[in-house]
């Protein structure tokens, strides 16, 4: 499982709602893109409602693209966020359902459990003001940390 073994990514918020950057797979070297438009954000009583592309899920083969239209809001008396997705994945020529859950203990630290149209991953994350790490159980048999800086 090279491929993912290694993946940075870059972001840049072009506009309010519209977020483009790219994904690099250096053991595939491979790049590809990433875009994110929101066409609702969240209110007090609406969830965020977005559409975009990114590589397919982990594991999936060299190339492969999903592209989603997701819907995400945070209930704060539950200090939960939740998520699902209806994907188009490449890798599988078909839709699958995307869904996640996250629980905010305070202090900068929450929980995810995130299912992501095939199989399971479970995150403990720490996030400051402009770093985070994320500790995580892929597929809920390998363990791996994820990272990440905002300028």
């Amino acid at each position: 499982m090279d491929r993912p073994r290694w993946r940075f990514t870059i972001h840049y918020r072009l506009h309010q709602r519209l977020q483009v950057g790219a994904e690099i797979n250096p053991a595939a070297a491979e790049i590809g893109p990433l875009f994110s438009l929101f066409i609702l954000t969240e209110s007090a009583w609406r969830p965020a409602l977005f559409i975009g592309t990114s590589s397919d899920r982990i594991g999936s083969p060299e190339g492969t693209q999903s592209y989603f239209l997701t819907a995400a809001k945070f209930l704060p008396v539950a200090l939960l966020s939740i998520y699902a997705s209806l994907n188009y994945s490449e890798w599988d020529e078909g839709f699958n359902f995307p869904f996640g859950v996250n629980f905010e203990m305070g202090r900068g630290f929450s929980t995810r459990y995130m299912f992501d149209g095939d199989r399971s991953h479970v995150l403990l994350n720490y996030f400051g003001n402009r770093c985070g790490i994320s500790l995580m159980y892929i597929w809920l048999e390998t363990f791996g940390i994820s990272l990440n800086v905002g300028l």
